[in-house]
């Protein structure tokens, strides 16, 4: 795309006379998955108003020459092509085949013309990996599959991932994590347009919670060994399995070097080349994980936990789990183990168990936003405000496995959540 999505305000870029936000163009690819194609179809394809729900028109493009071939050799024949596109006030990407393919060039076309003339874009799952190479999230937040994320960080630099968010609404595009989390984005698209009572309702019609948050689907825990795909095929591959295997040892990035037979510097760059991570941050990270598991299931205290993930001290687990989480270890345990009888019930407080002190500048308290923030109960914001030192506390690592190159992020006023930059401050959901 020749100019940056970002630059251009929101309130310059008028919906075209011609496109309405009711019209709901969805792009379908050949080798896209039926589950993500079919929501927004049910979604927005089904009249519901005997419901409530105020009612939209479909229009199913093909994006590229039919057949369109979907899971299990099924074959589609879209009722329209690409022209209809420039009708539709919201144009949807529920899918793409391949995260190593490049979207056909008149697909790209027409989502850049339609956004141009005012169009809000979607792209649920592995569709952000279309809206990226359009250009349409150049400067922008998103998020796709956790397993992808690496990936989309490393292809698009310019791009904010944040695969810990279910969705992520930027105004004019917006992007949804794996699968089911398409859902949620559409949920709240109705929820934009026509209010809550119209998402309930569709909601209930669904048979889906009309909004979830990741505390309550243990989204987080998702990405403890997220790496891109084609690392399997590394030599460096058993290095990363060899590590993440011996978490509870104490070791650093040399040691890790050493393993793969490389200074230090070319371990750096290799793994860096892989993942779009450097390699301290990634194993700071995956420390943190594993201590989030043990909180989550053992008996085990901070301090024994701390030894369990490498960490030379309580203190450096405290810091890292903090800066990653959003809280102290003490409180994510507490507030874990407060909600799970209640099985989605009210988030619960973030407190200091008794003895733990909050850290200076710290409100033990209610978790900014409770259920009306697509947020984990910790809090945590975009892996980009990791801004971690090694294990014991010396030195700094240059970026994080998922939004890399973006600087420590400040803290929105009232809300308690980092900001990625050009992202108003509005609450993701």
């Amino acid at each position: 795309m020749s100019q940056d999505s970002a630059a251009v305000p929101d309130a310059a870029r008028k919906l075209a006379a011609r496109r309405r936000r009711e019209i709901v163009a969805v792009l379908l690819f050949s080798g896209g998955p039926i589950f993500e194609s079919s929501i927004p179809l049910s979604v927005f394809g089904i009249d519901r108003q005997d419901a409530g729900v105020p009612r939209y028109r479909l229009l199913v493009c093909a994006g590229e020459d039919a057949p369109l071939r979907t899971t299990g050799g099924l074959e589609l024949s879209a009722p329209y092509g690409l022209e209809a596109i420039s009708r539709a006030g919201t144009v949807v990407v529920p899918a793409w085949r391949s995260i190593t393919q490049a979207p056909p060039p008149a697909a790209l076309d027409a989502l850049r013309r339609a956004h141009e003339e005012g169009a809000r874009i979607v792209g649920l799952c592995t569709g952000a990996f279309v809206l990226a190479a359009a250009g349409l999230l150049d400067g922008r937040p998103a998020t796709t599959h956790w397993m992808y994320a690496p990936t989309l960080a490393k292809r698009y630099p310019s791009v904010h991932v944040d695969p810990r968010e279910l969705f992520v609404d930027d105004g004019d595009v917006l992007t949804s994590a794996g699968t089911a989390a398409g859902i949620d984005l559409c949920l709240h698209i109705v929820r934009s347009d026509h209010g809550a009572d119209a998402a309930n309702a569709l909601a209930r019609r669904l048979v889906v919670p009309p909004r979830r948050t990741a505390s309550d689907m243990g989204h987080q825990r998702y990405l403890d060994r997220s790496l891109p795909e084609e690392i399997g095929a590394d030599p460096l591959a058993e290095v990363v399995a060899w590590a993440l295997e011996h978490l509870h040892e104490q070791f650093d990035v040399e040691t890790l070097a050493a393993r793969a037979y490389m200074s230090r510097r070319t371990f750096d760059r290799r793994f860096r080349s892989l993942t779009g991570s450097a390699p301290l941050q990634w194993l700071i990270t995956q420390r943190v994980l594993q201590a989030q598991r043990l909180l989550e299931t053992s008996d085990y205290s901070v301090d024994e936990v701390a030894g369990r993930c490498g960490f030379r001290s309580p203190v450096a687990l405290r810091g890292h789990f903090r800066r990653q989480l959003g809280a102290s270890p003490a409180a994510y345990r507490a507030a874990y183990r407060a909600r799970r009888p209640q099985n989605g019930g009210p988030e619960p407080s973030l407190r200091p168990e008794r003895g733990e002190r909050p850290e200076r500048g710290e409100r033990p308290g209610p978790v900014p936003g409770g259920a009306e923030r697509f947020a984990t109960v910790a809090g945590h914001g975009p892996a980009a405000a990791l801004a971690a030192a090694e294990p014991d506390g010396a030195g700094k690592p240059t970026s994080d496995a998922y939004a890399a190159r973006i600087p420590e992020a400040p803290v929105s006023r009232g809300t308690g959540r980092p900001v990625l930059p050009s992202q108003r401050e509005r609450p993701v959901g």
